[in-house]
């Protein structure tokens, strides 16, 4: 299934030289607009009376739909195209982060300070007093963002290289949400006990770490095990970020439709990391009636190929995710794209909420199902209520850095969806905005307040 809405993920931006006479650039705007293509901005860089030359930005649904656009326009008649910039591919050239000093170097009185000789008395300080690890270095603001690539977005199994870029910008929306330092760990093993062996040498530099893009079931044992091991928060983003996202979301939903979360069916698509999590969450949030389905259908109690994880979650019902979504009052699809319909959406009960969370494809397209759903969510940035774990790991770990937590607890994940949820009021609820946006800057910090409390109650708290 492909997905034809023009998006940024695939941007363009082309340069155009064509003579300066008028309806030029208007046959370059129409090809591009026939063609399907979302034009942005247009630049004049250069005018005589002969010729100009302009950079049209242009967003595209697919590298084929721009290839498509591409051709066109070049072979328009008296219109040469000088470059062509993919403007994905260039954000990444170089990286995307960068280490930076906080203090400046000006002199020799700041070298020796900072360097040899001064360190010393820090470092023998710190020998003396391990804690002051936390005061006089960057172990108090940083945290760690581990991955083996073997579970990278929706792609797969892309190994360590292939998973930098996102293990980068994740870093990025750590410093930019919440001015957290973190940087990235892409790990060259998918063995459990070398990644958790690697992790704990590593730790002395981290106040946490942040598990990253690990595939199921694997990445049960290392978060559990490094969290029994390590004295520092340890955070599996794909299980419980997109939990607590969602559970924000849905807190706001079933006050829009007018629903308990104790008397509600909600189906699950998806059993991995994500699913379980969510699960799990829902649970302690107060959910009784919860059925997940991975690829085989409904995890059933007449299945023999579950997983440990899985047989947590298996019912008596057997069958598909058609049959599982019949009477059903919420779905949260955390699966792959395209795998409802909308006669299945019709089967719901009245109010339906849908979650359709896969990502860049949901599993089912919002406009199908417009008609039919009290509330919709997607994982995407050009659909309304997007389901987008930045809204919860900047801020969690922000709260956990500050007071010092030893470890993240479940009361410190529903409190922070409740902060989530909290900051849309009552009057600006409505089936289009049941959680805040990304950039809503009041986010990471009612989060972090959330968390610390939590931590403070659970008794993990260090300062």
């Amino acid at each position: 299934m492909t997905d034809l809405t023009p998006n940024s993920s695939f941007s363009l931006t082309i340069r155009f030289q064509f003579p300066n006479r008028p309806g030029m650039l208007a046959n370059v705007t129409k090809t591009i607009s026939t063609l399907g293509g979302s034009m942005g901005q247009i630049d004049l860089i250069e005018q005589t009376r002969q010729i100009s030359i302009r950079d049209i930005t242009i967003d595209c649904a697919s590298t084929e739909h721009a290839e498509t656009i591409v051709e066109a326009v070049k072979a328009l008649p008296e219109t040469k195209v000088i470059n062509v910039y993919d403007r994905t591919f260039n954000l990444h050239r170089g990286g995307k982060i960068c280490v930076q000093s906080r203090i400046p170097l000006r002199g020799q009185d700041d070298l020796a300070m900072a360097y040899t000789p001064g360190v010393g008395r820090i470092c023998t300080a710190i020998a003396e007093n391990p804690e002051e690890v936390y005061n006089l270095t960057i172990k108090q603001n940083m945290v760690a963002i581990v991955t083996d690539g073997s579970a990278v977005l929706g792609l797969g199994n892309l190994g360590p290289e292939a998973a930098l870029p996102v293990m980068e910008g994740k870093a990025m929306l750590f410093k930019e949400f919440a001015g957290v330092d973190a940087f990235p760990i892409c790990l060259a093993t998918q063995d459990t006990d070398e990644i958790v062996e690697t992790v704990k040498r590593i730790a002395p530099v981290f106040g946490g770490v942040n598990l990253e893009d690990i595939a199921a079931p694997r990445c049960f044992e290392i978060e559990v095990r490094l969290q029994r091991e390590l004295n520092i928060p340890i955070f599996h983003d794909d299980q419980h970020g997109t939990a607590i996202v969602s559970l924000a979301a849905l807190i706001n939903a079933l006050k829009l439709v007018k629903k308990a979360m104790a008397e509600v069916r909600i189906v699950i698509n998806g059993a991995g990391a994500a699913g379980i999590a969510i699960a799990r969450l829902l649970q302690k949030a107060g959910a009784q009636h919860i059925c997940i389905c991975d690829s085989r259908g409904i995890l059933s109690l007449q299945r023999s190929d579950l997983t440990d994880q899985k047989r947590e979650f298996a019912i008596e019902m057997a069958g598909t995710l058609a049959d599982a979504m019949q009477g059903a009052d919420v779905f949260l699809g955390v699966s792959v794209p395209g795998v409802v319909t909308p006669e299945m959406v019709r089967s719901m009960a009245d109010d339906r909420i849908v979650f359709a969370m896969a990502n860049p494809i949901p599993e089912i397209q919002p406009e199908l199902v417009s008609e039919e759903v009290a509330i919709m969510a997607t994982g995407r940035s050009d659909y309304p209520n997007q389901i987008n774990n930045v809204l919860a790991f900047p801020g969690l770990f922000r709260g956990a850095l500050d007071c010092r937590a030893q470890t993240f607890t479940t009361n410190m994940y529903l409190e922070a969806a409740q902060a989530i949820a909290s900051l849309i009021k009552p009057a600006d609820l409505n089936p289009e905005h049941i959680v805040p946006s990304v950039f809503d800057d009041r986010v990471a910090t009612a989060v972090s307040a959330a968390v610390q409390r939590a931590a403070r109650q659970d008794g993990v708290a260090q300062a």
